[in-house]
């Protein structure tokens, strides 16, 4: 087979590149170089998936020519979707397994520090791994120089809870040797998604003009205390509608429905309760409309970043040091409480962290961003 071919993207050896077009006989049509081979491993939550997207644009600048392969949970495969940068995503499955342990790449970038990430790693044929993979008895480890600093933050606490102040998007290129120019999250909707979206408006009434409060009123079930509790929600939403200026929007997935509910009946007829089993895109079109999220840190708060959305954000449990908001909104964390960060599922302090949410800066700041966009507008 001829080289041009067989390093050609749009060759598959499955059917035409082109219609009535013959590549083995009359040659390479439109040459498509697939260039550097890059696998991306990446099968941690969604929040962590689109906060990866953020490392695209610096994978281009050091490989202009290149083809990326992405694989990743099935529940995360869409968020990846109409992705300009991404060659193919592959569902975490034994297809995609059976098809990369077949293929090769120049290099693979592990971007997890779990035992299936790296096994997989430590499978593929690649020139060159960078990021975590395991060694023979089970144990994690960085694969190169630039994942060591990484790699730290997971064994030592005080660094990671205490002593860090890098971003974590900074951390992750330099894991993968990439130049860091603070990117941002690269998700796009599709033409039928923007219809949608506005003719979901439309059918709420919603125009230019309002001012629309979005709340992510949950978050997933690996850490159930990433939430405000439903009367903070409740004691929010009632203090915006007496403002008599706001439509407020409730966000979520099926983990969040009977408590999305639960706020709901309180102000009947209200406030807006999106659809909680819609999926993932569609979730996005729903959280695309607020001009504001109010959020944990979950996906709810990855997705108000990659929708450049000006977000509340409050934290916890969860080190509020590595999240970028990238100048639109504000992060709320407990400070000079001596247990957080502390990434535990169950709290033995009843929660203190969330008790100390700062409900009235909330408000205020809030009112302040719609106050400045009415002021920008006039």
């Amino acid at each position: 087979m001829d080289t041009k071919i067989k390093t050609c993207k749009n060759f598959s050896g499955y059917k035409p590149c082109f219609p009535d077009h013959d590549c083995l006989k009359d040659g390479c049509k439109e040459y498509n170089p697939m260039g550097t081979r890059i696998l991306i491993i990446n099968l941690d939550a969604m929040g962590d998936v689109l906060m990866t997207t953020a490392q695209l644009p610096a994978i281009k600048r050091k490989f202009p020519q290149s083809t990326i392969y992405w694989i990743t949970l099935k529940n995360a495969v869409r968020l990846l979707e109409f992705n300009p940068y991404i060659d193919r995503v592959l569902p975490y499955d034994f297809e995609s397994l059976s098809v990369l342990r077949s293929l090769q790449f120049d290099i693979v970038m592990n971007v997890d520090k779990s035992l299936r990430s790296g096994a997989l790693t430590m499978q593929i044929d690649a020139k060159e791994k960078m990021g975590f993979g395991i060694n023979e008895n089970g144990q994690i480890i960085p694969l190169n120089k630039g994942a060591e600093y990484n790699y730290q933050l997971g064994m030592d606490d005080h660094l990671k809870f205490k002593v860090n102040q890098r971003l974590g998007q900074d951390y992750l290129a330099e894991t993968f040797d990439l130049g860091y120019a603070r990117d941002e999250y690269v998700f796009n909707f599709s033409e039928a998604e923007k219809e949608f979206i506005e003719g979901y408006k439309s059918s709420l009434g919603i125009t230019g003009k309002d001012e629309i409060i979005g709340f992510n009123t949950g978050c997933s079930e690996l850490y159930p205390n990433k939430k405000m509790t439903v009367e903070q929600h409740a004691a929010l939403i009632e203090k915006f509608l007496s403002y008599k200026r706001f439509k407020i929007m409730l966000l979520g997935g099926p983990e969040d429905e009977e408590r999305n509910n639960t706020i709901a009946s309180l102000f009947s007829g209200q406030v807006i309760n999106t659809p909680t089993r819609d999926g993932v895109r569609r979730g996005a079109c729903y959280e695309n409309i607020p001009d504001v999220i109010i959020t944990g840190d979950s996906f709810g708060m990855h997705l108000a970043i990659a929708l450049k959305k000006f977000t509340i954000a409050w934290f916890g449990l969860s080190c509020w040091t590595e999240i970028d908001l990238y100048d639109r909104g504000i992060k709320l964390f407990p400070e000079g409480l001596f247990c957080a960060p502390c990434w535990k599922k169950v709290c033995p302090y009843n929660l203190e962290c969330v008790q100390m949410i700062d409900l009235e800066k909330i408000v205020k700041e809030t009112v302040s961003y719609f106050d400045r966009s009415r002021n920008k507008k006039n």
